[in-house]
This record gives structure tokens, C-alpha cells and sequence, in this order.
């Protein structure tokens, strides 16, 4: 059951609101035991804090993970093998790689729902079966393409076994497709149960993590979260031109930060919590380590900012680059 304690505000909050609304004492204490039983009843339970440190800091407890963004995305061509290889050359403790689906369902690393970006192709995922999407060049659009050429898209399970060999942690980072993406991770827990204490699956989309946790209740899990990202972009500026939608979606964001810090990661019973670098302070560090619950920050991309995660914050940290200063990434 729910520990009270942590959660008089929680309950508290949602009673004077619905009070408020309802103007009934009896329908708000009605509405606000029914968000406590269902909290109480569909919720998962955190990880054993023991496994959960092998996970995140595999070079033993208390030192800082450096995790390569993407596998390096600045380093190397983004979610290819040659940039797992260099991320584990540049000391990289773990990789972080994005997990996404061919036409014909099979799990590949890819960030975006397109090819355009990245390759030498173009077109959505949707529309391009995995023997297309392995004739592209993963290399075409990267500063450093001379020396990547003809690095292909690979499979979710080759990166993995990748990994695997390398003795690199995962962040599998879940863009959508909650059902498909449980499914075949799932498989390959199965298949490399050595993933249990290796990996960590990661995701903005709340259902993805709790499908996962559904379809198998041992994966560390972790929910990512930037505040404002509905109503700004990642350098501040607005998304929308219209005043009214602008501040429909910047109430909508606040209501989508407080769920995210009360009840969603309980009703998940997520092991960490992945969060934008410009909100991570020494006080948001306690208030997660208050629940059984590490903060990463991402992405970090300068050395003044990566000794300030690692020296004062001690917290791990994600970036673009395992040996030089890159551009902000939101």
C-alpha cells in the first residue's frame, strides 16, 4: 500500500480541487479515495534499490555514469554500431539509443520517424520495409561522414548484442508504439537476461513505461521529462504564434509537471527520472532521492557543465560527446 506520509499534499490537493468543482464535501472525498485506491491497486513497485545501482552506475555504486547520447551522435554517426564502438573507445559507461520500427514491424535504431535527417534517404518509417532502410547510408548527413561512409541502420538486436560484448549499459529510450516496443524488448530480455541488470527502458510517453512494466514487472524503467515542452521549444521560445492556444498548452504543461512529480511515477514505479540539464539542481536531486528515485540529466554537452554533474551534483549525466564541447541540445 501507499505510504501516506510522502502523499497528504497529493490528496489534499486533489480533494480542495474537486471540492471546488463539485462544492460537495462528500463527492470530493468520494473522487479522492478513488484516486487513492487506484494508485493503490494498478500501481507497480519500485525496483530493488540494489539492482537498480547496477543498472546505473555499473562501474560500481556511487560513481558517476557518463551515457553517450544517441551512441555519440556528435562523435559518430547517431544509433549506429560505429558509434556504440567509439562510445565504449571514449570511455562511455552506457549508450543511450533510440528505438524505433521498420514497415514490416522489425526493431531498429532510429530517432526520428523519417530517414531524411540522418541518411541519404528519404520517407517515413512507416512506408519503408527493413531491406529499403538497408541500403541507406546512416553516415550521409553527419560532419564526419568521410570517415563513416556506408554505415548502415542496424537492428535493435544487433546494437544490443553490441552492447552486450562491450560491457556497455543500454538506455533504450521509446519514442511510441507502446505494445510493439514492450513486445520486443521483452523478447530480448529473454533472450540476454544479462539486460535485466544492464539496461534501462526510457520514455516521455508515461503508457510506454507502464506497458512495460505490464509485460514485464523486473525491467528498470524511467520516465524523461522536459517542463514546458508542450508549449515551448527546448530553447525557451514559444512553439505557437496564437495567445490563446500558447496559454492553453502552458496550463496544460503545468498540469502535465505535476503529474509527472505526484502521480505518475509512482503509478509506473519508475527507478529514475531523465530530465532536461537547466532544471536539475541540488534540491530537485534530493526531492527524487526522497522517493527511491536517481536523476539523470540530459544532454550535457560542455566540460564546465559535465564537472558540475559529476563533482557537485554527482549525478549521471548523458551527452553528445565523450571528447569535445558540442552545441546545446534540447
Amino acid at each position: 500500500m501507499l505510504q501516506l506520509g510522502d502523499e497528504v499534499s497529493l490528496y489534499s490537493v486533489v480533494f480542495v480541487v474537486a471540492l471546488l468543482a463539485t462544492r460537495s464535501p462528500v463527492w470530493s472525498g468520494v473522487l479522492t479515495s478513488c484516486l487513492y485506491l487506484f494508485l493503490a491497486m494498478f500501481r507497480f513497485p519500485q525496483l530493488p534499490a540494489g539492482r537498480v545501482r547496477q543498472v546505473l552506475h555499473p562501474a560500481g555504486s556511487g560513481k558517476v555514469s557518463v551515457v553517450a547520447h544517441r551512441g555519440g551522435g556528435h562523435d559518430a554517426p547517431e544509433n549506429t554500431i560505429a558509434a556504440i564502438r567509439l562510445a565504449s573507445k571514449n570511455g562511455a559507461s552506457g549508450v543511450e539509443l533510440d528505438l524505433e520500427f521498420s514497415a514490416d514491424g522489425v526493431p531498429i535504431l532510429m530517432h526520428d520517424d523519417s530517414v531524411d535527417r540522418t541518411t541519404n534517404g528519404s520517407g517515413p518509417l512507416s512506408q519503408l520495409r527493413f531491406a529499403e532502410l538497408g541500403k541507406l547510408d546512416a553516415a550521409a548527413k553527419h560532419r564526419l561522414r568521410d570517415k563513416f561512409t556506408g554505415e548502415k541502420i542496424p537492428t535493435l538486436e544487433q546494437a544490443v548484442e553490441e552492447c552486450i560484448k562491450l560491457q556497455l549499459s543500454i538506455y533504450f529510450d521509446v519514442k511510441g508504439h507502446p505494445d510493439e516496443a514492450a513486445a520486443a524488448l521483452s523478447a530480448l530480455y529473454n533472450k540476454h537476461p544479462v539486460l535485466y541488470n544492464s539496461s534501462i527502458v526510457c520514455s516521455f510517453e508515461p503508457k510506454v513505461v507502464y506497458k512495460m512494466r505490464q509485460t514485464d514487472p523486473q525491467v528498470v524503467t524511467a520516465l524523461t521529462h522536459r517542463p514546458w515542452s508542450l508549449s515551448r521549444f527546448g530553447d525557451g521560445s514559444p512553439r505557437y504564434s496564437s495567445p490563446w492556444k500558447h496559454h492553453w498548452l502552458t496550463l496544460m504543461d503545468i498540469v502535465l509537471d505535476w503529474a509527472h512529480h505526484h502521480v505518475l511515477w509512482k503509478l509506473c514505479g519508475i527507478s529514475a527520472f531523465l530530465v532536461q540539464k537547466n532544471f536539475v539542481s541540488h534540491d530537485y536531486v534530493q526531492y527524487w532521492s526522497q522517493r527511491g528515485v536517481e536523476v539523470v540529466a540530459w544532454t550535457v554537452n560542455n566540460g564546465v557543465e559535465k564537472q558540475h554533474y559529476q563533482e557537485l551534483l554527482k549525478i549521471s549525466y548523458i551527452t553528445d560527446s565523450l571528447v569535445e564541447d558540442c552545441d546545446p541540445h534540447y
